[in-house]
């Protein structure tokens, strides 16, 4: 009894944490998705043409590009918990200048100071999370980050659709209040007990084991096996060693695929592209609704799958079905899909991809990035999948719309249908199975050059 006490104390004590650690995921996944419904006012009070639509919605993704490779060194060198707390101040300050910008220059500034924020959480808290997470749960702890991004996004869809008759303004103003939260729970967390252990804090790193886990031998033995794979923080060039190289690849690549297969387009501009086809502007809304829902589903879903099927099996069986999701979607804006049946079908495809996506590469993303690494360059890493997967969406958001007008909405769709099966591919040949596998473990693995059969 007095054993099982302490294993629901030491679970308890990692749940709130990763818990209020993941309110950086529900800050990231607002302040990203309020400007699907906000763009909407914003272009008529502004005036702006399909140009300066893009650099609104894209000034946070170049921001958070710069946030997650400052991040990095930063967090190596003062430890993931300050940055975290840090982070929440930088979107507490874009927030309030967002809210009150008397002008279109002023906002992109704004949104590029909340980029800043949402890029150093997209690096740090998956880290911080997979660092004080136990093995057997660490998948689904991690894709609390995620579930948090999903579940700001559909947060701040609905949130859009409240305010369609009031200020864009108070739709930005709102996210003061989950910022405010996440650094006053994050101040009186641990640190993170691998980061103290690469400082060599191991009474430290030893304190906040025993804390986490179910006693004091199971904390003893996890801080042996960190200390038997200790290594001193290793400079960016590390990342180009060949054995680290298979942590490059997969982890890059599923970075790269979450971004150029479509669900940041279908994000920031569902309400535009549908309002262009005859939806009107509370139906468009309402159907992002029906896409921030999908996805905090198929999120919760992929946060049991990840720990139950596996990471890779989890990819490679959901994957398929976004991109016959989007080929269903391509043929409805080919034939016209906005009366009848054929505009529930769109609606359905839609929906049904969001499940698809976001069940899979984007709950594997932050996952594979945060453990694959070895301890030594994990941050730096994390921040190369990080900058891969904000490089992308800045890409993505910079032209979906130029896309639509080029291709076509169907040209667009059957383009990120393609990409779709091309990430299935690269999952199948380059991605390994780290269910179950402690973060020393997989990187003995890489030092013996058989992480790529871990199956």
């Amino acid at each position: 009894m007095a054993h099982d006490r302490q294993t629901a104390s030491g679970s308890g004590i990692v749940n709130l944490i990763a818990g209020v650690a993941a309110t950086g995921g529900l800050l990231f996944g607002y302040d990203t998705g309020i400007i699907s419904a906000a763009l909407l006012q914003i272009t008529s009070d502004f005036g702006l043409g399909t140009a300066g639509q893009q650099v609104v919605t894209s000034a946070i993704v170049a921001g958070a590009l710069g946030g997650c490779l400052v991040a990095a060194p930063l967090s190596d060198r003062l430890g993931r918990r300050y940055m975290i707390m840090f982070a929440a101040l930088v979107f507490i300050v874009g927030t309030l200048v967002a809210s009150f910008s008397p002008g279109v220059v002023i906002l992109v500034c704004a949104r590029f100071i909340l980029g800043l924020a949402v890029g150093m959480c997209s690096q740090i808290v998956p880290v911080y999370i997979a660092e004080i997470a136990p093995r057997e749960k660490r998948g689904q702890m991690v894709v609390l980050f995620q579930l948090a991004v999903v579940f700001g996004i559909l947060v701040s869809f609905i949130a859009g659709y409240l305010c369609r008759h009031h200020s864009w303004r108070l739709m930005f103003g709102l996210g003061v209040v989950p910022a405010v939260i996440l650094f006053v729970g994050m101040s009186v967390l641990p640190r993170s007990p691998r980061w103290l252990a690469m400082k060599g804090n191991m009474e430290g790193a030893f304190e906040v084991l025993r804390r986490l886990r179910s006693n004091p031998q199971a904390a003893r033995a996890e801080l042996d096996s960190i200390i038997a794979m200790h290594d001193e923080q290793a400079p960016w060039s590390a990342l180009l060693q060949p054995w680290v190289r298979p942590a490059v690849v997969a982890s890059v690549g599923i970075a790269l695929f979450c971004q150029i297969t479509g669900i940041n387009a279908v994000l920031y501009y569902a309400p535009t592209i549908f309002a262009g086809v005859g939806f009107g502007e509370s139906s468009a809304l309402l159907t992002s609704i029906a896409i921030g829902v999908a996805m905090v589903i198929s999120t919760a879903f992929g946060s049991w799958a990840v720990d139950a099927w596996g990471r890779r099996r989890l990819l490679l069986r959901l994957v398929p079905g976004a991109a016959v999701s989007l080929m269903v979607l391509a043929i409805m804006f080919g034939i016209g899909s906005t009366s009848g049946i054929n505009t529930w079908i769109t609606a359905a495809a839609v929906v049904s991809y969001a499940i698809f996506n976001v069940g899979s590469l984007s709950v594997a993303i932050w996952l594979v990035g945060a453990e694959v690494y070895p301890l030594s360059c994990r941050s730096k890493g994390m921040s190369l999948v990080a900058a891969t997967h904000w490089t992308a969406d800045l890409l993505i958001s910079l032209t979906t719309l130029s896309l639509v007008q080029a291709l076509g909405a169907a040209g667009t769709f059957w383009m990120y249908a393609a990409l779709n099966l091309a990430a299935f591919v690269f999952v199948w040949r380059y991605v390994p199975e780290t269910r179950g596998r402690s973060l020393e473990e997989i990187e003995t693995a890489l030092k013996a050059g058989t992480f790529n059969k871990l199956t």
